[in-house]
C-alpha cells in the first residue's frame, strides 16, 4: 500500500460527494473481506484472483485502511497533533 508521494491521500468524488483514496481502499478491502468471507473468489485490484486463504492480507489491509480513514477524519476535525499523533490533555484541576 502506497500514500500518494506528496504524503496524502487525494480526493475523488462518490455520488458528487469528496471521497479520499483512504476512504475508498477501505471500502474495497470492506467488500473484499465480505465476499471472501463468503467463499466467493474474486479479482483483486491488481488482477490477482483472491479467495479465502487471502483473508488474512485482506483484513491486514483493511486495519491499515481504518487506521488512515481515522487519521484523517480527525485532522478534519482539527484533533491535536505532535509529529502526526494524536494526543489529549486532561484536566487535574478536579
Amino acid at each position: 500500500m502506497r500514500l500518494h508521494p506528496s504524503g496524502q491521500c487525494p480526493q475523488s468524488t462518490f455520488g458528487g460527494i469528496a471521497v479520499s483514496t483512504a476512504t475508498d481502499m477501505l471500502a474495497k478491502y470492506l467488500a473484499a473481506e465480505s465476499a471472501l468471507t463468503e467463499g466467493k473468489s474474486i479479482s483483486w485490484v491488481d488482477g490477482r484472483q483472491l479467495t479465502r486463504e487471502d483473508l488474512a492480507e485482506i483484513r491486514k489491509g483493511r486495519k491499515e485502511w481504518e487506521r488512515r480513514v481515522a487519521a484523517e477524519e480527525a485532522q478534519a476535525a482539527g484533533a491535536p497533533t505532535i509529529g502526526g499523533l494524536g494526543y489529549a490533555v486532561a484536566r487535574l484541576d478536579g
